[in-house]
């Protein structure tokens, strides 16, 4: 067994393997099994991200002995480096040496073989069914054989039972930085054609690499590096498979109410949340027909309807998604992108309520897609009706199920209507609390903004300071967040808080009666008038005051 944690070290010893001699397969010769390593799309990653998707690495490898029928068919780990934590689901409550949703893929299986459109892969492998190996930490013995035709690696000696050729990855543990495949074996495909291995659900941390990312962007890098029974010439075993950028910029209005004036439902900020690149807004998966939800139900069925096609692009938070006998398949998301604002600092005699989907202003939802989370309004069609459409749900964490959406929040009652703009309340604890929305349709060629309406009801209290003068603010981030960086079985995608301070959202201020101030300015006038004539009169003269006796007298 490998640690993987030592393994690190190894970075600095990768070299080009160029001995075959235990690759031969039973066959004559010193012909070299030389393989080139290709990243098949480098994609853009949200610095925002625990969990990112890395472009997936293909491994073509040509020549070497011709395999000789019935032998032992040499067993290869293939470990693949990181310049950051390597963060892909895990399957296992162990402290080391974990499966996890990495895959490699032998031979593009389930990708062939082509069809009347011109789509699919010629050859053997790809026209194979994907057959895992159940021995992750392991791999799985395989040996050459030969069925209808084709030499190809079976199970067991003159066995006509393909061998697996979809391998399960194992993580040192949860904060290494490296996935490693076990007992893949390697038979060199001669001459006339070549052996492909594809490694895909790799997700990386790229929060720690967003500081250099500050000019640009920063390059999420792999390394390739063979160990087992054969040796590989390995050529380009240094390859970026990402590149890390900032993806999301928000911002918030705010509005002034006063302490002593009531009122309800009062709309008071548009809080946006604009993409910086067209694949930061994703779907749960591709939505792939134009039916309800489709862009966010689980991929059942078979192509085109499963999401399980090798080196094909999705365009969402899943990348290729097979069952390993988990719960959760590999490469499956809990959810699509989620977008989340965190109240803070909200008063008693106050409450906040959010539209349940993005709006135009904040009298006029957004157009309601035709088929809602369909591939029509999604992206994926050549039709023109493309919608970007989000919708509130019920928590950050909580997942989709085979039964469609039963977590979409909707209102209670025809009072929480502004406009068309349906309402929700939001829950507060101690004056915080949070609304959190799916994107549900989305074009990924474009750099969309969505835009949820916030709106007040006030209930005046003023002979108990109700509400509360002051500052009531904001946090804006992608959702659900987390803490760590590291590795676990929990929901996939995860992302780091809002980074930048709080925005103002709403203040609270004290009334002042504007209209008696005339009226109290005036007595005041009054009052000094009168009290510098009787003082007046008090330091008047002796001889003046005796005429004014005396005229008083004679009166």
């Amino acid at each position: 067994m490998v640690d993987l944690r030592k393994g690190i070290t190894a970075l600095a010893l990768l070299v080009l393997f160029v001995g075959l001699a235990s690759a031969q397969v039973g066959g004559t010769g010193q012909q070299q099994l030389t393989c080139n390593t290709n990243v098949t799309v480098t994609p853009q990653l949200r610095n925002e991200g625990w969990t990112e998707q890395t472009g997936d690495i293909t491994i073509t490898c040509t020549g070497g002995a011709t395999p000789v029928l019935n032998s032992v068919i040499p067993l290869v780990n293939f470990t693949i480096f990181y310049n950051t934590t390597v963060t892909s689901r895990l399957f296992g409550s162990t402290s080391s040496n974990i499966p996890n949703e990495a895959l490699l893929l032998v031979d593009e299986p389930g990708a062939g073989p082509v069809k009347a459109d011109g789509s699919g892969l010629p050859g053997y492998g790809p026209s194979l069914p994907q057959i895992l190996c159940t021995t992750p930490l392991t791999g799985c013995a395989a040996y050459v054989g030969n069925i209808g035709g084709n030499t190809t690696p079976v199970t067991a000696v003159g066995g006509q039972v393909n061998a697996p050729n979809v391998y399960q990855g194992v993580a040192a543990s949860a904060t290494g930085n490296a996935v490693t495949f076990f007992g893949v074996p390697v038979m060199p495909p001669t001459t006339t054609g070549s052996r492909v291995f594809r490694i895909t659900n790799v997700r990386v941390n790229a929060v720690p690499l967003a500081s250099g990312a500050a000019g640009g962007a920063a390059a999420v890098i792999a390394s390739v590096a063979i160990s087992g029974a054969t040796s590989l010439g390995i050529q380009n075993s240094s390859l970026t498979v990402g590149y890390v950028s900032a993806s999301l910029t928000t911002g918030a209005g705010s509005a002034t109410m006063t302490q002593c004036n009531t009122s309800t439902r009062n709309y008071i900020s548009a809080l946006t949340f604009t993409e910086n690149f067209g694949t930061a807004f994703k779907t749960r998966v591709a939505a792939q027909t134009n039916t309800s939800y489709a862009g966010q139900n689980a991929p059942t069925g078979v192509a085109p309807y499963a999401q399980n096609v090798p080196g094909a692009i999705y365009n969402s938070e899943s990348n290729f998604v097979f069952s390993t006998g988990s719960t959760i398949p590999a490469g499956l998301a809990d959810f699509g992108t989620r977008l989340k604002a965190t109240f803070n600092n909200i008063p008693t005699g106050v409450r906040i309520f959010v539209s349940t989907t993005n709006i135009v202003n904040g009298a006029i939802a957004a157009p309601i897609p035709g088929v809602i989370g369909g591939s029509v309004a999604n992206g994926t069609s050549t039709s023109t009706s493309q919608t970007s459409y989000a919708a509130l749900v019920n928590g950050e964490n909580t997942a989709w199920t085979s039964t469609g959406n039963p977590f979409l929040v909707q209102p209670t009652g025809s009072s929480d209507i502004v406009g068309n703009v349906a309402l929700v309340e939001v829950p507060l604890s101690g004056g915080t609390g949070s609304a959190v929305w799916e994107v549900i349709n989305t074009n990924p060629n474009t750099n969309e903004t969505f835009t949820f309406g916030v709106y007040a009801t006030l209930a005046s209290n003023t002979a108990q300071n109700i509400p509360l003068p002051g500052v009531s603010t904001v946090n804006l981030s992608y959702a659900p967040t987390a803490t760590s960086g590291s590795a676990s079985g929990a929901n996939l995608p995860r992302f780091q808080g809002d980074s930048q301070a709080a925005r103002t959202l709403l203040t609270v201020i004290i009334c002042r009666t504007i209209l008696l101030y005339p009226y109290i300015v005036n007595q005041m006038v009054s009052t000094l008038v009168s009290w510098l004539r009787i003082r007046r009169r008090i330091r008047s003269p002796p001889a003046a005051r005796l005429r004014l006796h005396r005229t008083a007298r004679a009166r």
